[in-house]
């Protein structure tokens, strides 16, 4: 697609769903990044910080993730650089549902006419276009959280399957760095060469102030296990929410400076990345041990 289509695709799928979210990170977050192929029919089409994948099947695609409500028009864009259209989508996936990972959900939604697969607790944020009480950021308030909310959410519980032109995708609920996150997995193959692909959850304790993780622990043990079960997936290639967790691009580097080889499968990744992820929790926990507050 030359870049004059592409910029008249931005223009065609703006609208009100799409008015752009200030924050400090979002500039960065929305840096445009040209879609690349991450192995066979999975295509990475998010921004340069924030991360969106294509699966594309025989009976339609898969898209995962949707960025910020500005991202949206650059997602639809690198979709249709790629060959496809934003009507071949039959199915959005949510990591979770944040203003950075959900905000750009609703435009994507009314361009594809696609549902929403989400948790029960993903669905009550994205239907409300904010946080339930009980996030660990919903302290932010609405002002900061809120996004275009969701309108067509379907449920689904951990360990779901979604099958579509031969492919399968299996949700795995993980609470932690919100109430509702889901992790997805599914195999893609390049010719006999297939592999499982793994779009991982945050694993991050973070929280508005005044939020302490310790003041439950059950929420403790809730997160300990989404992180060990992350670790413990059969996991050829990670594309975690916020590319730089997993060293996407790194490694996407390395793939471009040896062709030879795809220096993005890693059979490690996804132990790495949950091992991030206890570490950051572990350093929360001991804070607030410390603080005495």
């Amino acid at each position: 697609m030359s870049l004059t289509l592409a910029l008249g695709l931005v223009l065609a799928t703006t609208g009100a769903d799409t008015a752009a979210i200030e924050c400090r990170a979002c500039p960065g977050w929305n840096e445009p990044q040209a879609p690349f192929r991450l192995h066979g029919d999975s295509w990475y089409v998010g921004t340069r910080g924030l991360s969106a994948v294509l699966v594309a099947t025989s009976d339609g695609l898969v898209l995962i993730d949707g960025g910020l409500p500005q991202s949206a028009p650059l997602i639809a864009a690198n979709v249709e650089a790629l060959g496809f259209d934003m009507a071949q989508v039959r199915y959005l996936l949510n990591s979770h549902a944040h203003f950075d990972h959900a905000g750009g959900l609703a435009a994507l939604q009314r361009m594809s006419g696609a549902p929403v697969l989400a948790t029960a607790a993903g669905a009550e944020a994205l239907r409300r276009g904010s946080t339930t009480h009980d996030d660990p950021q919903a302290g932010f308030g609405d002002e900061v959280n809120g996004y275009p909310p969701v309108r067509e959410v379907q449920v689904v519980a951990d360990g779901h399957t979604l099958m579509l032109g031969g492919t399968t995708f299996t949700m795995l609920a993980s609470p932690g760095h919100t109430p509702g996150g889901s992790t997805w997995s599914w195999r893609s193959c390049a010719g006999d060469d297939c592999r499982d692909l793994v779009y991982a959850d945050s694993l991050t304790a973070v929280s508005a102030p005044g939020f302490r993780f310790t003041d439950e622990p059950a929420r403790i043990e809730t997160f300990r296990a989404t992180i060990a079960r992350v670790a413990a997936l059969p996991c050829d290639l990670l594309v975690s929410a916020h590319p730089g967790f997993s060293g996407l691009f790194g490694k996407l580097a390395e793939r471009e400076a040896d062709p030879s080889r795809n220096a993005l499968l890693d059979a490690n990744a996804c132990v790495a990345y949950a091992e991030g992820g206890e570490a950051w929790l572990s350093r929360r926990v001991a804070e607030e041990a410390g603080s005495g507050d």
